[in-house]
């Protein structure tokens, strides 16, 4: 009889009929969601160093888009190049590393900008205007009208060179509906590649999303991507839900970082996304580099990487609770939802506590070449939480624990033996 074979939608039981969604993924009925064939613009280079402690030199720029070319990211977004002179020289310098990924280029919605930007061989032009009352009175202070007229303009010269094109509004969830609606309209039909739509002040939930990507969907006809930002803590979660709607691009950054207190993070969202479809992401992603990507960028900027980061923070695996590491020792998935090997990494039991159990010292007396009985390492595991209700415990105290018993309990064998 075959075995059962494993796709990133279903598991499929090939014997009979039997049909078992996964219930992290995209629901299979839902031909909108984009969920099993997202693309990632990876921002660090660009959103990134609108962080406060951000400062790239070239050769650190560089060092990073190839890393973010390494691990494999669709496109790698950049300053724009007229931000400043070496903004622009460094933008040339990316463009031509020969990198697999696409570059990008992210510029205000005016002649100047896209005339520099097409001038430095990127791959494909982003550009941005504010639309929301906010942004339109005291940013541009350009009106609607204005603003069509210019996306017209800047369009259709980037096109004109050959390249991909993106307009995206800023400021989308406090715009109004209806000219953004207009707005993204006028621009799909003289053929962007792509519409954007952007959080810029982390304002929207995942219902409001969810609502407007789907709006969007069924108005334009090329593909949606989407930028959160970060400050009411829904970037990944408006990502995720974003491609549910239909969107197909993410905006994201290594660590999440830029301008305040970000975007929507590059391992967060990997951690999203394999969770839904393990097979995909692992097909286009190499996972085992991001944590010397994280490093990279965390050092760059002079940050600590977070304790609670997704996949990376020092306790992502990390078991403590005897119930947990129990269940764990037994069956990972008990307690698991990623694998830490498919990030090059691995769990950790941690033992040296007041909370640890019996399963938990069994498996450390295994690891140190021991023999106890179940029973001998339930009365070790004793010994060691009285030590941790007086004082904090780490790895040589519950060695040293373990190992004295042990000799003891060998003393008590052999003094036996000789009476």
């Amino acid at each position: 009889m075959p075995p059962a074979t494993v796709d990133s939608t279903f598991q499929k039981v090939t014997e009979g009929v039997q049909v078992k969604p996964n219930p992290y993924g995209p629901n299979p009925h839902d031909f909108m969601s984009n969920v099993s064939r997202f693309k990632l613009i990876e921002s660090t280079l660009r959103e990134g160093e609108q962080f406060a402690n951000a400062f790239f030199d070239t050769a650190k720029k560089i060092e990073i888009a190839k890393a973010l070319d390494e691990f494999g990211v669709d496109y790698i977004e950049l300053t724009s190049p007229a931000a400043s002179e070496q903004s622009r020289l460094d933008c040339e310098a990316i463009c031509k590393l020969g990198l697999k990924a696409k570059i990008l280029t992210h510029i205000r919605c005016h002649m100047d900008d896209a005339r520099i930007a097409v001038d430095t061989g990127v791959d494909g032009v982003d550009v941005v205007i504010g639309t929301s009352q906010f942004l339109r009175e005291y940013s541009h202070g350009k009106d609607m009208n204005y603003i069509a007229k210019s996306a017209i303009e800047v369009i259709e010269f980037v096109k004109s060179h050959g390249i991909e094109i993106r307009f995206s509004s800023e400021d989308s969830f406090r715009s109004d509906l209806v000219d953004l609606l207009n707005i993204y309209r006028t621009v799909d039909k003289i053929g962007v590649n792509r519409v954007g739509i952007a959080d810029t002040v982390g304002c929207a939930n995942p219902r409001q999303v969810y609502d407007l990507v789907r709006t969007l969907k069924s108005i334009v006809s090329c593909e949606i991507e989407c930028h959160f930002h970060n400050d009411t803590g829904c970037a990944i979660a408006n990502a995720y839900t974003a491609l549910e709607a239909g969107a197909t691009l993410i905006d994201v950054s290594v660590l999440g970082i830029g301008e305040r207190n970000g975007i929507t993070s590059l391992g967060g969202l990997m951690a999203r996304m394999i969770a839904a479809d393990r097979d995909y992401v692992l097909s286009k992603y190499k996972l085992h580099k991001l944590r010397d990507l994280e490093n990279l960028v965390a050092e760059s900027v002079q940050i600590n990487i977070p304790f609670n980061n997704p996949i990376t923070g020092f306790c992502a695996f990390t078991h403590k609770a005897g119930i947990h590491a129990k269940a764990i020792l037994a069956n990972p998935s008990t307690y698991e939802i990623l694998d830490p090997a498919d990030f090059g990494l691995t769990r950790y039991i941690h033992f040296a506590n007041r909370l640890t159990g019996w399963n938990a010292i069994k498996s450390r007396v295994d690891q140190l070449n021991l023999s106890l009985t179940d029973a001998q390492c339930k009365e070790v595991t004793a010994k060691i939480k009285a030590l941790g209700d007086i004082r904090p415990l780490n790895i040589d105290d519950v060695d040293s624990i373990i190992r004295e018993y042990h000799a003891d309990q060998n003393n008590d064998i052999a003094e036996a033996i000789q009476a």
